[in-house]
């Protein structure tokens, strides 16, 4: 995703004159470039999150298609748009190649000798996907989050109900067992009262 107006491009080129000269080319159209010779150099150098990563695959044998692998396993390079650069692009016609199934959404392949033009104007189109799809993700939680703000205020007539349910379930409690102890209150004053009768009457009889 883009970090303000200039975007952070993660260069991985073996050849060391090659990806300068792409440097050079992308830091002149204002784009922050971060340089590494192996997606096996990543983990030292010390970068912010890029938003895109140009890829040559390209070894003294040939192709090395296991290195696109290396990188959609990793942690954030794999949620990056990708350019591929390869002597021998593959091209999804028929059956899909090996290669062809390595190349995800967001993942363009460039064959070499590729014109600078070219790969200036597939990176663009890739950030302004990546960009326009990061937007609708931000718009669909907005609307998400919103959707929730709305329909949050019909939990409030339960709460207020269930509140109103246990203040009176507590007032009854209170009223009963202020019941219970008035009704003690009054027992025992009876009792004392019939006692202290009782108390007379024999005191009564004996003095006479």
């Amino acid at each position: 995703m883009p970090h303000g107006p200039e975007p952070t491009v993660l260069l991985v080129e073996s050849d060391t004159s090659l990806r300068r000269l792409i440097a050079l080319g992308l830091q002149y159209r204002g784009i922050h470039i971060v340089e590494a010779s192996s997606p096996a150099s990543l983990p030292t150098v010390e970068v912010r999150e890029p938003d895109l990563l140009i890829l040559d695959i390209d070894e003294n044998t040939g192709s090395n298609w296991s290195l696109l692998d290396v990188v959609q396993s990793h942690p954030y390079l794999s949620t990056l748009p990708v350019v591929v650069l390869a002597w021998e692009c593959p091209v999804a016609v028929g059956a899909a190649t090996e290669a062809q199934s390595q190349l995800q959404t967001y993942t363009t392949c460039l064959s070499k000798p590729f014109d600078a033009r070219a790969l200036y104007t597939t990176i663009e189109s890739l950030l302004a996907a990546a960009s326009s799809a990061q937007d609708t993700t931000q718009s669909q939680e907005i609307a998400l989050l919103s959707q929730g703000k709305v329909s949050s205020p019909s939990i409030w007539p339960l709460l207020t109900a269930a509140g109103l349910l246990l203040t009176f379930i507590g007032l009854m409690g209170l009223l009963a067992i202020s019941a219970v102890g008035l009704c003690v209150v009054l027992v025992s004053l009876l009792w004392w009262t019939l006692g202290t009768s009782v108390k007379k009457e024999t005191v009564t009889c004996n003095i006479s």
